[in-house]
């Protein structure tokens, strides 16, 4: 591991580490919605504000040349080429709700490329964290996807957005799909969902309409573990489409998504 990637990944799993604390245990009882963005239930709680902000004051202080683009509104450039992409709470109506599928998403990357990525879940006890080339672990432990089962016994994870045309179109490709395939689990948190294909707890991982800070660590941790990772044939990963499976299921998946238009609202 370079020296630059150690202390990055040293970094992103303080910072990682001292949000996912704060928001396990400073939670209030009576949290409330405090602005919403794309529609009245896309929502910002005070708590990703306020976690936004601990892990951007942390970076400012340890690497105060790096730009950062944070879920909330964080945005500079800096001058050092290393850019931090930041989800302060991924699966934020989970966090609302009480519900334990949230996490924590950092990542750092340099000259486009995502040198490491670290995503905490406090609620379950775990790290994942992984840096180019040196591959994926949760806690000390390494992570290894499943070997690829045939398409019907596949066990894949989505996510829906929160717009009710997008909505619905996702639905659609859901009810072609999962006759198709062992189930369908919708968690609410894209960086779990792309964790625990790393796992081997999911076998396949698609959803539509990502943003950088939602899969930035995630895809990662995923690739590092053996996954292959993507959008439509032939694209990277993106706000159009995100896929994440093992090698043979992923190009399985791709095209079936391909041919049910899930890449289109």
């Amino acid at each position: 591991m370079s020296d630059l990637k150690a202390e990055l990944l040293d970094v992103a799993l303080e910072a990682a580490a001292r949000s996912g604390t704060f928001l396990r245990d400073g939670r209030p009882a009576d949290l409330g919605v405090a602005a919403t963005k794309t529609s009245a239930v896309d929502v910002v709680t005070e708590m990703d504000i306020a976690s936004e902000k601990l892990i951007t004051d942390f970076l400012a202080g340890r690497r105060p040349g790096d730009g950062v683009l944070g879920e909330e509104g964080a945005a500079t450039e800096g001058t050092s080429g290393v850019e931090w992409v930041i989800d302060p709470i991924d699966g934020t109506v989970n966090y609302l709700y009480g519900r334990p599928e949230w996490s924590v998403s950092i990542a750092a990357r340099k000259d486009g490329e995502t040198l490491v990525g670290v995503v905490a879940a406090p609620m379950r006890g775990e790290t994942y964290r992984a840096v180019l080339g040196g591959g994926a672990f949760v806690n000390d432990e390494p992570a290894r996807v499943r070997v690829a089962p045939p398409f019907e016994q596949a066990l894949v994870g989505t996510g829906f957005g929160y717009l009710a045309q997008r909505r619905a179109r996702q639905a659609d490709v859901v009810r072609e799909l999962v006759p198709h395939v062992r189930d369908i689990r919708r968690g609410g948190s894209a960086a779990i969902d792309l964790c625990d294909v790393a796992l081997g707890r999911l076998d396949a991982y698609y959803e539509r309409g990502l943003n950088p800070w939602d899969f930035a660590a995630g895809d990662l941790i995923a690739r590092e573990a053996g996954a292959r990772t993507g959008g439509r044939p032939g694209d990277v990963l993106s706000g159009e489409l995100t896929v994440a499976a093992p090698p043979g299921l992923f190009e399985a998946l791709q095209n079936r998504l391909e041919e049910l238009g899930a890449w289109h609202d």
